[in-house]
């Protein structure tokens, strides 16, 4: 709330405007699909900076941002210069008609972790100020069945990240889609592949440090969002997709394809930028990198 996160770590947004160029191709794709209405939502969840949707706006054709209306939904303040069709909120829409998108928003809402022990799973408390961490008591039910069904812990010290709160969050986000499509992208893992020690990690300066809640650092941990998937069909929603960043951005056309060396004798400058944009998609479908992040999406028709 505090600080932006463009401080702290790289994300998709920042990286290059060739993702918000992408995420408006799939705008386009869901105005097409709900017949062009006269009011079309684009809402970001855990807008950060806004860059993402001030960059759509930028980059629409002139019919298309006269029928947007853009809700950037965070709990930090809004942003200087932010265009001022943007609305900035701390709380979702009511309803939205149109896409909805939440990047790198889930990894941040708070989450217990469980430690699994002989007498079974244990809440793991820690110290605000020094980082030491003790046993607590057992989770409660709703959480242990949770675990039961999304994150089995087998041997005594192996850990899990409680994703409760995040399935509630994304339902919450599905709830309110009236028509459209809901999107999800963060780090995930799934149900038959979680890491056994979790991935509760703390990032400060772009550099990885020790997950302190004392408000130096940002903390956060990767996503089941198999079970978030789970829970936003239980809100409603009637058809799902989940894939990888690579994947589902190459579906909208980001390639990461070289220009052809000829162009470099005909237009040295269209060449050299044609390489930049090259380099920057590479960069967004990486596997290794961002295209390993996990992309939901869920529609309302």
């Amino acid at each position: 709330m505090r600080e932006r996160p463009s401080g702290h770590f790289r994300t998709s947004v920042g990286a290059s405007p060739v993702f918000a160029a992408a995420v408006l191709r799939l705008l386009i794709t869901v105005d097409a699909r709900l017949g062009r209405p006269d009011r079309l939502d684009l809402v970001d969840v855990g807008s950060g900076d806004g860059l993402l949707v001030a960059e759509i706006l930028r980059v629409a054709e002139p019919e298309l941002a006269a029928r947007l209306r853009v809700t950037a939904v965070d709990l930090s303040s809004r942003p200087a210069g932010l265009p001022e069709e943007i609305t900035w909120t701390a709380v979702l829409p009511e309803t939205v008609t149109g896409l909805a998108i939440a990047n790198e928003w889930l990894d941040n809402v708070p989450v217990d972790i469980a430690e699994q022990t002989p007498e079974g799973p244990r809440l793991v408390l820690v110290d605000p100020r020094t980082g030491a961490e003790r046993l607590d008591g057992p989770p409660e039910e709703a959480d242990r069945l949770w675990l039961e069904r999304w994150w089995p812990l087998g041997s005594t010290g192996l850990r899990a990240e409680i994703g409760r709160p995040r399935d509630e969050a994304w339902a919450a986000v599905v709830s309110r889609l009236a028509r459209g499509l809901a999107v999800a992208v963060d780090y995930a893992h799934p149900v038959d592949n979680r890491p056994p020690l979790g991935t509760l990690a703390g990032y400060r300066d772009g550099a990885c440090v020790p997950a302190i809640p004392d408000g130096s650092c940002d903390i956060t941990a990767h996503v089941a969002l198999d079970a978030c998937a789970a829970a936003g069909e239980r809100a409603g929603a009637m058809s799902t997709t989940l894939t990888t960043q690579r994947q589902a951005l190459r579906d909208l056309g980001v390639t990461g394809a070289r220009p052809p060396l000829s162009l470099a004798g005909t237009d040295p400058g269209g060449y050299l930028r044609a390489l930049a944009r090259a380099s920057e998609e590479a960069e967004l479908i990486d596997p290794d990198g961002l295209g390993g992040f996990g992309w939901l999406g869920q529609w309302k028709t």
